[in-house]
């Protein structure tokens, strides 16, 4: 029977931290947060962290007609191999990437991101692993880390695992943003070398390692390293390279290669009537895709369906300026080639092909 106060009788009374959350453990990890945080800064940061809104000026005597471009993902089941590895450090580094990376192939600067973390059980220490890959990310793309949010969640995760999202946020000036609207037919491809996997088709990968019975641990000659390192190497971040590029260079489009591979992004910025040719011997190939490819037994169209196969971005450009572009991007410690070119689609709705050769 309830009591006077409605509580089941013979109970006591129930807390907060009873149920899983302990909010005053999660105020101590949080503050062990704060250097990562202020690392990252950069001019516009007003706030970061602490308050309810985190602030940025945009300073307007920079700029002549500024539009915003924002980006958010995650990281997907490449979290898995963090799990299994007990390994974290890295995996916000991906983060960064997949949304950094989106905004830069608008041709836009990445300003600042945030990071949302969910978790089963708050373990402090892994989690200032995980925000330190975040603020290495954004380190390399040039953006602050201005906040974020840790959601303690029992029920929905178990006790060590967590999901980890983030957003970003750019600018550019209106009459220098690329996309399809710029592409033309005569212009070519030129991609920039991916390093490994990055962060997609890894329930694809994750699938071809349980059938083999491989252990994360193996010693992979081809790699020179364990099979796990190989799966958790992080994902390349290309935004400062494009800023570098964005001034001399005729760039018209960018395709950030990221799930469903070459074929998936790659049409994405090609205009109706246009298709990418893009030559498939022409840049090389990590070994891990050869690998797990043989490995899985999974087919040559099956893996550029869901792979990058080695090209992280892939940028069009003006054919005068392909060669100066390679150049530059290779000065600037890039794999960079050209890979194709833009063609008239010749009565076809389809806005790529994958070929021996295109005729360069």
């Amino acid at each position: 029977m309830p009591d006077d106060k409605g509580r089941p009788e013979g109970r006591g009374r129930l807390t907060y931290r009873q149920t899983g959350v302990d909010v005053n453990l999660a105020e101590m990890a949080v503050a062990r947060l704060a250097d990562h945080v202020r690392g990252t800064a950069r001019p516009g940061v007003l706030s970061a962290g602490g308050g309810f809104g985190n602030r940025f000026e945009l300073n307007p005597t920079g700029w002549r007609q500024p539009v915003f471009v924002s980006g958010t993902d995650g990281v997907g089941t490449k979290l898995k191999i963090a799990f299994a590895l007990d390994k974290h450090d890295t995996i916000g580094l991906d983060c960064v990437a997949m949304s950094a990376d989106d905004v830069a192939a608008a041709g836009a600067e990445p300003l600042f991101f945030l990071d949302y973390v969910a978790v089963g059980k708050l373990n402090a220490g892994r989690l200032e692993s995980i925000v330190s890959g975040v603020a290495s990310g954004c380190r390399q793309a040039g953006c602050a880390l201005i906040g974020g949010e840790t959601a303690e969640m029992p029920g929905m995760y178990p006790e060590n695992e967590y999901d980890l999202v983030g957003f970003c946020v750019g600018s550019a000036e209106k009459d220098r943003l690329w996309g399809r609207d710029r592409v033309r037919a005569g212009q070519v491809l030129v991609g920039l070398a991916s390093s490994g996997l990055h962060s997609n088709g890894y329930s694809l990968v994750r699938g071809i390692v349980e059938r083999s019975g491989l252990r994360l641990g193996k010693y992979v000659d081809e790699f020179g390293r364990t099979l796990g390192e190989e799966l958790l190497e992080p994902t390349r971040i290309y935004a400062r390279t494009l800023q570098a590029v964005a001034g001399d260079f005729k760039v018209a489009a960018a395709a950030h290669i990221t799930g469903g591979g070459l074929v998936r992004n790659l049409p994405r910025i090609m205009p109706a009537g246009l298709r990418a040719c893009c030559l498939k011997g022409s840049w090389d190939r990590p070994p891990v895709f050869e690998y797990l490819a043989h490995l899985g037994g999974v087919d040559e169209d099956e893996c550029f369906r869901t792979w990058n196969m080695g090209l992280g971005m892939v940028l069009v450009a003006d054919r005068d300026d392909a060669d100066g572009l390679v150049g530059r991007l290779r000065e600037l410690g890039e794999k960079a080639w050209v890979v194709g070119e833009v063609v008239t689609a010749e009565g076809t709705d389809e806005r790529l092909s994958l070929v021996e050769g295109c005729g360069l």
